[in-house]
């Protein structure tokens, strides 16, 4: 079996070196406590544009603790938006939520930057029991800053780097800016973790809660 976050909803809250850091979890979340996941991007953007990449059927391309990962979606915005953190600060229990970057290299398998920008991993654990509770790789980031390295420390509003265009591979097959977006994995460390169904391009704001972790489904690609 697999081992296995909310954004403060308020606007007063609107004020990592290629490497991967050690997958050893503290504990198992074994207890179901809810946590919400919210759109990679600050502001405005769009669920699975196109209606070729929502989580039911979206590939799966990363791994964590030896797991593929639960679920996948391409959110979409044209380049120079700010990428943040998917998870919230609060789980449904009210326990403070921590987030570390445990993982940054190149996403595509050439390893180059150019052809679809950096992969970055996030973690987040329950402050309150020390429990790791999942983990979020967002994909496709141009412009991440010097601060963003292995073990860096992350709020819901940190910026993680920018949405970019990449030149076109089979890792980044767009052709224009409106085709721009963050590719996002999602997978619970206990169990899994599930998406919230929508319709292809469907507008988003940054408090649109998208899936949740730290829920006990029992496969990947499970709708809330």
């Amino acid at each position: 079996m697999k081992f296995s976050l909310a954004r403060v909803a308020t606007a007063l809250v609107l004020a990592v070196g290629a490497a991967v850091a050690s997958a050893t979890p503290a504990s198992a979340h074994a207890t179901a406590d809810p946590v919400n996941v919210y759109p990679p991007i600050q502001g405005s953007s769009t669920w699975d544009r196109f209606g070729l990449s929502g989580p039911g059927g979206h590939h799966v391309v990363f791994s964590n603790w030896g797991y593929m990962n639960d679920w996948s979606v391409d959110i979409y915005r044209n380049p120079g938006a700010t990428v943040v953190s998917p998870f919230g600060t609060k789980s449904a229990a009210g326990h403070a939520i921590a987030v570390k970057v445990v993982t940054v290299r190149p996403g595509c398998a050439t390893g180059n930057l150019a052809d679809g920008g950096y992969r970055i991993g996030l973690e987040a654990r329950d402050t309150a029991t020390g429990a790791i509770i999942a983990r979020a790789d967002v994909m496709h980031v141009a412009n991440k800053p010097s601060n963003i390295v292995v073990g860096a420390s992350v709020g819901p509003w940190t910026k993680l780097g920018e949405t970019g265009r990449f030149r076109y591979s089979s890792c980044y097959q767009v052709n224009g800016d409106s085709g721009a977006h963050i590719h996002l994995e999602v997978i619970n460390q206990h169990r899994y973790s599930c998406y919230v169904a929508r319709s292809a391009n469907t507008a988003l704001t940054d408090l649109t809660v998208i899936g949740k972790v730290g829920v006990h489904y029992s496969g990947q690609r499970q709708r809330c």
